[in-house]
Formats: C-alpha cells, structure tokens, sequence
C-alpha cells in the first residue's frame, strides 16, 4: 500500500512499511531496536528512513554515536503516520470481519503491580479467542503518566492506569478494581507488632517511594498533603522487589497496594488509618481514537473485569 507524498517531486510515493520502520525507530529512539521490533535487519530500515526523508525532503531523526532524536519534521510527522497506519489496520480489520475472525496487533500498557486484576487470566482468555491477534504489552519507568501521553500520542491503544483522581483530559478511563494502599515497615523496627498505624505516626520517616508519574505515588502524595503533612522521600525504585528489601534493612518505609503486600512476608504490612489512600486500577484509552476491532475485543474483555 502507498500514499502517495505531497512534499517532495510528483512521482514520489511513501509507503506503509517506510511508516511502520519509522514509528518503531521514534518510539524506541534506536534504529537497533526499531528494527528488532520491525523483525528486519538493521540495513533495511536505515534505508526506509533514508528514502522516506528523501521524499519527504526533510530530515526525520539527528544521528550521532550515542543517540537518536527525533527532529522537529520527524515529532510532526509521528502522530500522522501513527493515525495513518492505524487506518491501514481499520481497513484490514474490516475484510477480516467480513472473512471471519480478528487479526492485527493491539499495544496495550501494564503497570508493575495490577492489583486484583489478574491480567494474565484476561490476556489467556483473549488469546484463546483470537490466535491471529499479537498483544504488545509494555510497562513504563515513568508508571502512569507514560501510559497517558502514550494513548494521547496513539503509541497504546489501551492502558491500565492507577489514577489518584479523575481521568485527565483526553483520557476516557473506567475502574476496574479498587484496594487500599499498606504501610510496609521492617519487623524488627519501631512500628514492630502494630496491626496499624497513621500518617501523623510515620510522616517523620524516610520513604522508599515509587517515582512521580506513578498511581500509588499520586495516592500517597494526595493523601499527605490533604493532611498538610509534609514527609521526606528519600529512595526512589522502580521494583517491589528492591523497595522490600530496603524495608527490611531498615532504610525507610514505603507503601504498596495490599494484594501485592500479601507476598511479601519478611516485612510488615500496616492499615493505615484516618487518610484515603484508595488506589484504584481502570482501564484506559484516549478521548475520541477511533480504536481496531482487535483492540475493541480486547478493551471489553478488560473492561468486564471487577472485584
């Protein structure tokens, strides 16, 4: 399939795989990894993005030894070769809802913890159903925050997200699920034998946070300042694994949605009382995307979870 360009000579064309190559190369800010994503070999995607700036007669990407940026032409080109192929996929979709059965790719955003989603469960099912549909699921080190922009900028096409508070705007979300944030304390420190606690009690104590951009980080944070409590975040981890053992040691103390506390028990986990630290996982996509039947299936099989 080919579009025909508008920006360079007559009988230039652009094509959907030089798109495709170079979405991958965007998202990744690495031809290395673009192509591993695109299953091609390197070469033939730094020549796809040659030729597709040749036609477009603009630079997409700055190359140097150590990175890849994207250049102002290639930032305004990226939605609209995003909005361009899922087009090419709606049209796909469309004769094979006519052939029977759904095909294609669905990229969907997972966070570390799910809480009492059992994503696995709901990801098993879906394949079951349709064999020919790929589920990119993918995590983020910014959390939250990452799965949003990514569903403004149609790099997901659904995302599970821990809001503190309503969806923002351009964001459509429906709860899935809702826990209560715990305590995680060492066994042996001062809150030791305490079945709960308040944030008055701990508010002098170094944390082991998650980063900004992260749903419970969103919770405790709210939380805190309704009280006007001020707290010092001292560690930032990406891992559960990492923040319990820094508990454990004695370097702070950190909050963790209750289902996924359960596993751990060389730490304590508290209630937490006279504060809202509600954490709640919804299902998310944003405002007005026109989403694939793929996506679609897989977005109602999500959405018909609750606990």
């Amino acid at each position: 399939m080919q579009i025909t360009g508008t920006t360079a000579g007559d009988n230039e064309q652009v094509e959907l795989h030089q798109l495709e190559y170079f979405v991958a190369v965007a998202e990744e800010l690495s031809f290395t990894r673009g192509a591993r994503r695109a299953h091609v070999v390197q070469s033939a995607v730094s020549a796809a993005i040659t030729r597709l700036e040749r036609e477009l007669n603009a630079p997409l990407f700055e190359r140097t030894r150590r990175k890849v940026v994207l250049t102002d032409a290639g930032a305004v080109l990226l939605p609209e070769a995003r909005a361009t192929l899922a087009a090419a996929q709606g049209a796909r979709d469309a004769v094979a809802a006519v052939r029977g059965g759904l095909r294609g790719a669905v990229s969907v955003g997972i966070m570390l913890s799910n809480g009492p989603v059992d994503l696995a469960a709901v990801l098993g099912g879906f394949h079951a159903a349709h064999p020919d549909v790929v589920v990119h699921a993918r995590q983020a080190a910014e959390g939250t925050a990452a799965h949003l922009r990514d569903l403004r900028d149609g790099a997901l096409d659904i995302a599970l997200v821990a809001l503190p508070g309503p969806p923002p705007a351009g964001i459509v979300a429906r709860s899935l699920a809702t826990e209560h944030l715990v305590l995680l304390t060492s066994l042996d420190g001062p809150h030791a034998g305490r079945a709960s606690i308040s944030l008055d009690d701990v508010a002098g104590e170094p944390f082991i946070e998650s980063p900004s951009g992260w749903g419970n980080r969103g919770v405790a944070d709210r939380a805190f300042a309704v009280l006007g409590l001020q707290r010092t975040v001292r560690f930032e981890v990406t891992d559960y694994q990492t923040m319990v053992a820094m508990v454990r040691g004695g370097l702070g103390v950190a909050f963790m949605p209750a289902s996924s506390a359960r596993q751990f028990t060389d730490v304590a986990a508290l209630t937490v009382t006279g504060a809202d630290l509600t954490w709640s996982v919804s299902v998310a996509v944003a405002e007005g995307r026109r989403l694939s039947a793929a996506a679609q299936a897989l977005l109602a099989d999500l959405a018909a979870v609750t606990n």
